[in-house]
């Protein structure tokens, strides 16, 4: 047994007899189901959506590249820059060339579990650079020196109560603030990084092959912030992350918002196709695009495992999985969790270290079933599982 499995054990052992945190994330996600049920309702047929979706995405999977090729095509014709980055310590040393060329010593982030893949803001911050995550549920759990404990809900694992008291400790506001108290003093003091910030870095929930934008959906503006202030424009992405058509958006956004948050679509959603022009006042001077491999072609070379990367990180897998629900976010020690992390993390960071991963699930088949582009991700766990007795770790 390897370490990072053993500590596995200990840490999901703990919490699947933590009473107070199975009722957090029990209510937290109880409530996301009632919503998640109310947004679904405005498809007329979601199968046949789930189905062109998981078809859109398998098509650019199995020609990814060529997708590639036209995307960056199209995108550096309107003056952006694209950068491939084959892992992490890769894409750090370009965002670090890029801080440095520009002298930049403040950074602020939009939500993005490809830049905690790469540990980014332990780079710059080791570099002297402040580096600011401006999503509220990220910035939180920043604050509380932790980890996102979940792709979409980062803070879902902390109670209103315990986040008055960070807030209290940290910046001497009431103890017994209300979360409308808390997001209003949080949205003013965030203001100010933004229009100080010399660059903003972001994912991306897809990138658009055929007119080279990076296309962003979020609900609280920050990402939109991120883009219009700074004099520069980061985007980290992984590869797989590309959709055919800006076409193709009227369908994943209305899905990632129905299944991620529960809504008919997020409130703020943008289409960014490179630095602003010469009569243009809003927007970056500079945009760079990171392309991050990050061993993701070693997934797409396994036949059976490689429609895993058709993800568009809803998180829906995460909610329904009772093995989540139970031993929770943190446990897993990985940037991707769940039923999803399960399946890629073994192949990201390493099977010898990661194989347990594939055995933490009861198979139930939940995690399949609700999976808006239909992975097969219990069947992938138990594809999983096999390989990694063939290859004997």
């Amino acid at each position: 047994m390897t370490e990072t499995s053993r500590k596995f054990l200990q840490d999901a052992g703990k919490k699947a007899f933590d009473a107070d945190h199975r009722k957090t994330i029990k209510f937290n996600i109880a409530r996301y189901d009632e919503q998640v049920e109310d947004g679904k309702k405005q498809f007329c047929d979601l199968d046949l959506a789930k189905t062109r979706a998981a078809h859109l995405k398998y098509k650019v999977i199995n020609d990814l590249e060529n997708y590639l090729i036209e995307f960056e095509s199209k995108f550096t014709k309107r003056g952006g820059k694209v950068v491939w980055a084959q892992d992490a310590s890769e894409a750090v040393k370009e965002i670090l060339r890029i801080v440095e060329q520009n002298q930049a010593g403040k950074v602020v982030k939009s939500k993005s579990m490809t830049t905690e893949e790469i540990n980014i803001n332990e780079a710059l911050e080791s570099n002297d650079v402040n580096t600011i995550e401006t999503d509220l549920g990220e910035y939180i759990v920043q604050l509380a020196g932790e980890k996102p404990y979940h792709i979409v809900t980062p803070a879902m694992h902390k109670t209103k109560e315990e986040i008055a008291e960070l807030f209290y400790n940290l910046f001497d506001l009431d103890k017994n603030s209300s979360p409308e108290e808390i997001t209003s003093y949080v949205r003013e003091k965030l203001r100010n990084e933004f229009i100080t910030a010399d660059i903003g870095i972001t994912g991306s929930n897809f990138l658009i092959a055929d007119t080279g934008s990076v296309a962003l959906t979020e609900n609280e503006g920050n990402g939109l912030l991120s883009i219009s202030f700074p004099r520069i424009h980061i985007v980290v992405a992984g590869i797989e992350k590309l959709i055919p058509s800006i076409t193709d958006l009227e369908l994943f956004w209305p899905l990632l918002a129905s299944y991620g948050t529960g809504q008919h679509v997020t409130v703020y959603n943008s289409i960014i196709s490179g630095p602003k022009k010469e009569k243009e006042t809003d927007g970056p001077e500079k945009m760079y695009v990171i392309l991050l491999n990050n061993k993701r072609t070693e997934l797409l070379k396994k036949e059976k495992q490689r429609i895993a990367l058709s993800c568009i990180r809803c998180g829906a897998c995460l909610n329904v999985c009772p093995v989540y629900r139970n031993i929770g976010g943190h446990t897993y020690n990985t940037t991707y969790t769940g039923p999803i992390g399960s399946v890629i993390s073994p192949y990201l960071e390493g099977m010898s270290n990661y194989k347990h991963l594939s055995f933490a699930s009861s198979l139930c088949g939940a995690c399949t079933e609700v999976c808006p582009v239909k992975i097969p991700l219990h069947m992938l766990l138990l594809q999983n599982r096999h390989d990694s007795v063939k290859e004997g770790f």
